[in-house]
């Protein structure tokens, strides 16, 4: 029998904490979770500047792990939070790896692909779009993406 007390950890909470890492390692703080029936599958952060590889955002770094993990392609019936709205590569990953539901805390008008910018999931060319929660802890993801940024102006 489930023991009611045990809670699974929050999985925005663990892209949060990810995050967080990625500022930790110089990276700019965004932090992402793949999950599929409750359990996580994949937690990554940015990496672009430790892999030399500008492909490596938490998105991709996730879908990545857990694509490997399930040993498949696709992540049907999965859902991916990130603490920051998805580049238009990212929201093609996500469109691609067939992602169930995506969440995710900051807006990105800047950068963003996905309620922003070209608005991937919207265009005839999008063969899948998730169904898309924005906004969630958008303050504390916010916060952190600002502190960030600002050390580096500072």
């Amino acid at each position: 029998m489930p023991d009611p007390d045990h809670r699974s950890p929050d999985p925005l909470s663990l892209a949060l904490d990810a995050a967080r890492r990625a500022a930790g390692e110089g990276e700019v703080p965004v932090g992402a979770v793949v999950v599929r029936d409750g359990a996580v599958l994949a937690v990554a952060h940015n990496r672009p500047r430790a892999l030399r590889d500008p492909t490596a955002h938490a998105e991709i770094l996730a879908i990545r792990a857990a694509c490997a993990r399930l040993g498949d392609e696709r992540l049907s019936g999965c859902d991916l939070y990130v603490t920051l709205e998805p580049c238009p590569m990212c929201a093609g990953a996500i469109s691609f790896a067939r992602i169930r539901r995506l969440y995710f805390a900051a807006p990105d008008p800047k950068g963003g692909g996905v309620e922003h910018g070209p608005r991937v999931f919207n265009q005839a060319t999008c063969h899948h779009a998730p169904e898309v929660y924005g906004g969630l802890r958008e303050a504390e993801a916010a916060a952190l993406l600002r502190a960030f940024f600002a050390d580096r102006r500072g």
